[in-house]
């Protein structure tokens, strides 16, 4: 009964999205739904596309094991991301009038800047997205009573996403976006009354979190364990600034207003409501605590459905599970789309610049479909990992690969192409060799590799230019400070 409702639902969004699928008549229709979207849909956009499979699965799972130190990448890393954004990028590059946040480095940098940033957040997709997969495959196995393998659940999960997203791009995503936050945010919020009484109030459940040392935020005194959280903190805090996701939500906007104040609120929402799972899994301890603890060994991200299917009544499964679904299927599809976009504008166009719009919208949406089958290909072969790893693993080749160049692009007029050459190619370097070699594990490689791209940037940039500055024979970009 459970599944067929799951089924139902699945069905209803597919509908919903192809009906906001007529809206698209062309490629700016379809990567930035036509810059018509309200302050309240960019809130509702951006707080749906990070509140994803590791918010109600990864984050409560490290945060019972580690306490609220362990989880400071995300949310409050991520959260405090999308508030960066509207406070120092959504303004700058809202008025550039833009189709990717590559067309940016184009702009700036010129063409090898371009490819090569494009590739690099292509790359950080498959992480993201191979993470909402995973769980939608965790989510049929478990609702069939393992009747549906986890890859045959991971299978049906991407194409009921595809369904929509495929046709309706942007304008899809915004619309399901909006009503999957609504399921989110209600299902949750009912479940953690219905979970907190269930363990003797809401006090007994807090009191055990301040028992365990749960709360305990910052790292030990010691210089190891403080580059390492600061590293930590840093990941999707800055990685996640130049991704085209981010990026789409912003240019989406029906206005400057709208883009700037939209990611701060959907921001300050995501890291104050994953609490929610965060509470839900704390009250799991004292609700069914033997069989919590071996799960926690075995697989903490079972912790919270177990909880539901176990213990708690027909009603309370259906929001559940009603939620979880939204808050993957949100995150999934719009990580579908940002990168294929991302694809066709930045790199396809290369080998064929006479493409037409109709023609580009096709090319978007094959690209929709080849990555989809990609990314199902690589969850696949990476069931395993935990969804929180993968997730976090993401964001690391944006940090020291595109990060700098887009701060320096926009902040420092003096910011050449070279620079911007140095930075990327450094700053990945450095951050491979970290991760190959036992440095890795006294130094973090992600910090390593930041630094050195920020070194790159300087050097390139005050040095003898060796390579041409291609921003010398652009227009002046609207916002460039000095």
């Amino acid at each position: 009964m459970l599944l067929t409702l799951v089924i139902v639902y699945l069905l209803i969004t597919i509908a919903i999205g192809l009906y906001a699928a007529k809206r698209v008549k062309n490629t700016s229709d379809y990567a930035i739904a036509g810059r018509h979207l309200p302050l309240v849909m960019i809130v509702t956009t951006t707080f749906a596309t990070w509140f994803g499979s590791e918010t109600v699965l990864g984050i409560p799972a490290k945060f019972v094991n580690s306490g609220l130190n362990g989880v400071v990448e995300d949310p409050f890393g991520a959260g405090t991301c999308l508030i960066l954004v509207g406070m120092f990028f959504a303004a700058k590059l809202y008025k550039m009038n833009l189709l990717t946040i590559s067309d940016y480095y184009r702009e700036r940098f010129g063409r090898s800047v371009e490819i090569i940033c494009s590739l690099i957040i292509m790359l950080s997709y498959l992480g993201w997205v191979s993470a909402q997969v995973t769980a939608l495959g965790l989510v049929f196995n478990l609702l069939s009573g393992d009747a549906i393998s986890i890859p045959l659940g991971m299978t049906i999960g991407v194409v009921s996403i595809l369904a929509y997203t495929l046709f309706g791009g942007m304008w899809s995503v915004a619309v399901t976006d909006f009503i999957q936050m609504i399921i989110l945010v209600g299902g949750l919020a009912i479940l953690a009354v219905f979970a907190g009484d269930m363990a003797g109030g809401a006090d007994k459940v807090v009191a055990l979190a301040v028992s365990q040392d749960m709360f305990k935020f910052l790292p030990e005194p010691s210089f190891k364990d403080i580059v390492f959280f600061f590293a930590a903190a840093i990941t999707m805090m800055l990685g996640s600034i130049p991704q085209q996701d981010v990026f789409q939500r912003v240019m989406s906007a029906n206005n400057v207003n709208a883009a700037t104040k939209g990611p701060v609120i959907g921001g300050i929402c995501y890291i104050l409501f994953a609490f929610v799972p965060m509470f839900l899994v704390t009250s799991a301890l004292i609700i069914m605590p033997d069989q919590t603890a071996a799960l926690l060994k075995e697989d903490p991200q079972k912790v919270l459905p177990t909880l539901v299917l176990e213990k708690m009544p027909f009603v309370m499964q259906v929001l559940f599970f009603g939620a979880l679904l939204s808050a993957i299927k949100s995150t999934a599809s719009a990580t579908l789309l940002a990168p294929s976009v991302t694809f066709v504008e930045n790199i396809w166009r290369q080998f064929k610049p006479r493409m037409g719009d109709k023609e580009e919208l096709r090319t978007m949406r094959i690209a929709v479909l080849v990555f989809s089958i990609s990314v199902l290909a690589y969850a696949i072969k990476m069931q395993g990992t935990p969804i929180y790893e993968m997730v976090s693993g993401a964001y690391q080749v944006t940090l020291v690969g595109a990060f700098i160049p887009l701060v320096f692009g926009l902040y420092w007029k003096r910011a050449t192409t070279q620079g911007a050459l140095f930075s990327i190619v450094l700053g990945l370097l450095t951050w491979l060799l970290f991760l190959a070699t036992p440095a890795g594990a006294e130094f973090p490689a992600q910090l390593a590799g930041i630094l050195a791209a920020l070194a790159g940037m300087l050097l390139g940039s005050l040095g003898p230019q060796a390579i041409p500055n291609a921003h010398a024979s652009h227009h002046k970009l609207p916002g460039v400070a000095g």
